[in-house]
């Protein structure tokens, strides 16, 4: 994988807390606590798409018949199926 060098700004602060998360050990360089802050808004966004197109879709389904006991057990079943419960 090609990498790209980037120039960022931060201010002293900034750079403090970078620097002490390096000397605890938590990363080797500045680069490598860049690339985990990035990994991580990059699993959090695509956790919030799938939550959005999950909404999405109940919002699509319509106004269910069922009973609200009808669906709790519907999705506990589903749980204890799938290991969840």
């Amino acid at each position: 994988m090609a990498t790209i060098r980037k120039t960022v700004t931060f201010t002293e602060q900034q750079d403090n807390w970078i620097k002490a998360q390096i000397e605890a050990g938590e990363f080797t360089n500045d680069s490598e606590y860049l690339r985990n802050l990035v990994r991580q808004d990059q699993a959090k966004n695509q956790n919030f798409i799938s939550l959005k197109m999950k909404l999405q879709e109940g919002l699509d389904s319509g106004i269910s018949t069922k009973t609200l006991p009808e669906i709790m057990a519907a999705v506990e079943t589903r749980m204890k199926q799938d290991g969840r419960l």
